[in-house]
């Protein structure tokens, strides 16, 4: 996946490994990604890791981990 420079405003989004790098790419897209963006993580992540990084994350607003939560039961 190409990332968004507006997505990663802090790297060169061209740096980032999506396995090295998980958390992050998580928690940014959660928080701040496009549908596209989304249905990547959905894809390529596993859910249990997907719902352990959402859980503990401290970063993510409630609100964004109740719905990421609510996704993620089904």
């Amino acid at each position: 996946m190409k990332f968004r420079q507006t997505l990663f405003w802090d790297v060169d989004p061209k740096t980032i490994d999506p396995k090295k790098n998980a958390q992050y790419i998580i928690e940014r897209v959660a928080d701040f990604g496009n549908d596209k963006e989304a249905r990547w993580v959905l894809n390529f992540y596993d859910k249990r890791l997907l719902r352990k990084i959402i859980a503990k994350s401290r970063c993510l607003s409630p609100e964004t981990k109740i719905l990421w939560m609510l996704i993620l039961k089904k």
